[in-house]
């Protein structure tokens, strides 16, 4: 990678992924791109991009003025956001992906896109989830999200696209706050320990997710961006996940920090739903075997971390 676009730059991953590609790659070769002109100080000032994802030709009159080598398609509603408008979440999610895919093979693009361990279903197997496996999802977001995998194959395989992405689990950050997501929990149960010494959980006290700490998760994007193509035998749809975890797990590491800490629950059904339709724990064998995908924090680190982080806040 020499220069990169990115798409959904304002989102969960988007805002971190911009800042770490323009500290490794120079920041004249990273152009982020999103909705809106962004509002925080991290991105504001500096190079960047409208686009709407749905806009075919804008996007690719950008490819054809910046010349990157490489697309970071971030742009996604997520699940819980997706489920309260589905038709919407199909033409974000799968219309601009198609628009992405399809510039990417007209300009001779590297290609990324993340799936999601929302690619699963009720149907799959709960614990050490294989990469390869049943895949019947309950959501919108998750039909998507399989329809997204099949997709970035077949332009790999049909035109020679060199795509390639993850499932993440849910992610945990202190830089942006919670965004319509399931694990947003697990965010949002940090922030509010610190506000409020409190925290009501949506996600039911033993309901077992897969999450994985920002950094640990921009570092995957770049390391297989970065490996040699040989070593893949598979593309886009690597299981990555750093730790299985439920509100109470995070509850009680919290409470190393904030002995009085208080969790109590008022379960949403719709984001319980999707929870239970996920599986508890996934395999993540062939993402370190492939390309060397090595998470460097646990539950304990990243709680250190997280409530320094919005401490300093």
């Amino acid at each position: 990678m020499e220069r990169i676009i990115i798409t959904g730059a304002l989102g969960q991953i988007g805002t971190e992924l911009t800042l770490k590609l323009r500290e490794k790659y120079g920041e004249e070769n990273v152009l982020p791109t999103d909705i809106k002109e962004p509002e925080g100080e991290a991105l504001k000032g500096k190079p960047f991009e409208v686009l709407d994802v749905r806009d075919q030709e804008r996007m690719k009159a950008l490819v054809s003025e910046f010349k990157p080598d490489t697309m970071m398609h971030m742009a996604s509603l997520l699940s819980a956001t997706a489920e309260k408008n589905p038709q919407f979440a199909w033409e974000i999610n799968m219309g601009g992906l198609v628009n992405a895919l399809e510039t990417a093979r007209e300009f001779g693009l590297k290609f990324f896109t993340p799936s999601s361990i929302g690619a699963f279903g009720p149907s799959t197997p709960k614990e050490n989830t294989p990469q390869v496996t049943i895949q019947r999802p309950t959501t919108m977001y998750g039909v998507n999200k399989v329809a997204g995998e099949l997709l970035c194959d077949y332009y790999h395989e049909k035109f020679g696209v060199d795509t390639r992405g993850v499932r993440f689990p849910g992610l945990i950050s202190h830089v942006k706050e919670p965004g319509g997501g399931t694990t947003d929990y697990a965010v949002e149960i940090y922030f509010e320990a610190l506000r409020n010494g409190r925290y009501t959980s949506f996600i039911d006290k033993s309901t077992n997710m897969d999450m994985m700490y920002m950094d640990d998760a921009i570092d995957a994007i770049i390391k297989l961006m970065e490996a040699d193509p040989g070593q893949l035998k598979d593309r886009n749809a690597f299981n990555v996940s750093a730790m299985s975890i439920n509100p109470e797990m995070v509850a009680n590491e919290i409470r190393k920090h904030i002995p009085d800490f208080e969790l109590d629950y008022d379960v949403d059904p719709v984001r319980q739903g999707i929870a239970e339709s996920w599986p508890n724990a996934i395999d993540s064998t062939e993402a370190k075997r492939q390309w060397g995908f090595d998470p460097r924090y646990d539950l304990e680190k990243m709680t250190e971390v997280m409530l320094e982080a919005i401490r300093n806040k």
